[in-house]
């Protein structure tokens, strides 16, 4: 059994045509066990409930942004270790070493391609 038949992601973002996008996308690779949520602290409950290999986050969102969300998940034992993408519009080198420092594993430049979000997450979790 491959990687991707087992893998289990969580996609958060609040807008519903950017999470399709991304879903579309992991569809796409082949990864099946993906769940979704449009509120990062929803998600954080879940997450804390029942953690996942692999959360995609956008990064601009009401109430908790994405690097909170990495944060919150990093100070939380039963999710401290799972792998964190960031996913973004506005890349710049002071988010992306907030990111690093708080314990992103990768993140990703919107817009975005099938194969780059497919590379992006084999950097963190090995080929898929």
């Amino acid at each position: 059994m491959s990687l991707k038949d087992t893998l289990r992601i969580m996609v958060v973002d609040d807008m519903s045509t950017s999470r399709a996008l991304v879903m579309q996308a992991l569809d796409e690779i082949g990864i099946r066990h993906v769940d979704h949520r449009n509120d990062p602290a929803q998600a954080l409950r879940s997450l804390v409930a029942s953690p996942v290999h692999l959360v995609l986050s956008d990064y601009n969102m009401p109430g908790m942004d994405g690097l909170q969300l990495l944060q919150a998940l990093r100070q939380t034992k039963s999710t401290h270790g799972i792998g964190f993408i960031l996913i973004t519009g506005r890349a710049d080198k002071t988010l992306i070493e907030k990111g690093r420092t708080l314990g992103m594993n990768n993140f990703l430049l919107k817009p975005f391609t099938t194969a780059s979000l497919k590379a992006c997450i084999q950097a963190v979790v090995g080929p898929v």
